[in-house]
C-alpha cells in the first residue's frame, strides 16, 4: 500500500464508519458505501488467489455508485490497495477505469498548487502498472510530469549509508553489481510480507552479483529486535534523517528500484511485489 497521510486518515475514518472499535462519530455514508468500506477493510486478509476477484468487483461496485462525497475517496483508496501484490492487469485496469471515471464526474481542486492526490494515484497506475486511463485534465498531466521528474532524480541518485554494523555502503561504488534498493519499515505490513521473497531472491542470485540494500528510516533500536525475530541475509541500511528517502522522493512504502551492472535504473516497483514479480524486474537487469 502506498501509504500517505490523506489515505491513512481516510481509512481510519472509514474504519469508524464501518463500526470499528474506535466508536467515534461516523461520516455520512450510504448503505452501499458502508458495504464497500467493510470489504475494503478486510481485503488484505483475503487469500492471494481471492483478492484480485474481490478487488475487481469492488471497482465495479464503486463505479456503480451515484456521485457522492465519498466516491472519489473510495476509488482512490482501492487504487492504493490494488498494487499490493500481483492482482493482474485486468483487475488493475478496472480499478484505474473506476478512478478515472470518478475524477471525470467530480474533478478535484488543486492542493497547495500540486495535483490532488487522486490524479497522482491514477498517473502512478498508468505509468508503472501499464494500464490505460482516458482523462483530459491538466492535473493528470501535471502528475505525470512530476512522476517523470521523480524517476530522473532516482536514475542519477547516489548515497552513502551505514548498515547495522556501521559499515558504509555507497550505491555508485557497486557498479558491476545488480543492485536492488528497497525502502521499507518494521511497521509496514506489505514490507514485511515481501521480505521472505527478497531474502530468497538474494540467496538465489548473490553469486551472480545481486546486492539488496534495504533502507529504513527508523532508529536502530527499533530495527534490531525486529530482525532478530525475522532475520534476512541481505543488507539493511539506516536512514534515520530520511535524507535518502527524500533523495528518492519516497512518499510511501514499500518501494524498490533496480540498477543494472552499469548503474542504470532499469526497473522499479511502487508497492509490495511477489517473488514472481521481482523475478520479472530482475530480468531487466540481466538476472534469470
Amino acid at each position: 500500500m502506498r501509504l500517505n497521510i490523506g489515505t491513512l486518515i481516510f481509512l481510519a475514518a472509514f474504519a469508524v464508519a464501518a463500526g470499528s472499535m474506535y466508536g467515534q462519530t461516523a461520516p455520512d455514508l450510504t448503505p452501499a458505501e458502508k458495504v464497500i468500506v467493510e470489504k475494503m477493510r478486510h481485503l488484505r486478509a483475503l487469500a492471494d488467489d481471492v483478492r484480485p476477484t474481490t478487488t475487481r468487483q469492488l471497482a465495479l461496485d464503486i463505479r456503480a455508485l451515484p456521485k457522492t462525497a465519498h466516491k472519489i475517496d473510495l476509488a482512490n483508496d482501492l487504487a492504493s490497495l490494488s498494487t499490493e501484490g500481483d492482482f493482474g492487469h485486468d483487475t488493475l485496469q478496472e480499478v484505474a477505469t473506476t478512478l478515472a471515471m470518478a475524477l471525470v464526474e467530480q474533478p478535484q481542486p488543486m492542493s497547495d498548487n500540486q495535483p490532488a492526490f487522486a490524479y497522482t494515484e491514477l498517473a502512478t497506475l498508468v505509468r508503472y502498472e501499464h494500464v490505460d486511463a482516458q482523462l483530459d485534465d491538466p492535473q493528470f498531466k501535471a502528475a505525470f510530469i512530476k512522476l517523470e521528474a521523480d524517476d530522473t532524480a532516482r536514475a542519477t541518485a547516489d548515497f552513502t549509508l551505514n548498515d547495522l554494523q556501521g559499515k558504509p555502503w555507497s550505491l555508485r561504488d557497486l557498479k558491476g553489481k545488480v543492485v536492488l534498493v528497497n525502502f521499507w519499515a518494521t511497521w509496514c505490513a506489505p514490507c514485511r510480507k515481501e521480505m521472505p521473497d527478497l531474502d530468497a531472491l538474494y540467496k538465489r542470485f548473490k553469486d551472480q552479483g545481486l546486492v539488496i540494500l534495504a533502507i529504513d528510516d527508523e532508529e536502530i533500536a527499533k530495527i534490531t529486535p525486529f530482525l532478530k525475530d525475522k532475520p534476512v541475509s541481505y543488507t539493511v541500511l539506516l536512514d534515520t534523517g530520511r535524507k535518502v528517502n527524500d533523495l528518492f522522493r519516497i512518499d510511501g512504502i514499500p518501494k524498490s528500484f533496480i540498477y543494472d551492472r552499469d548503474g542504470k535504473l532499469v526497473a522499479e516497483s511502487i508497492d509490495m511485489r511477489t517473488q514472481k514479480q521481482f523475478l520479472a524486474l530482475l530480468a531487466k537487469a540481466g538476472l534469470h
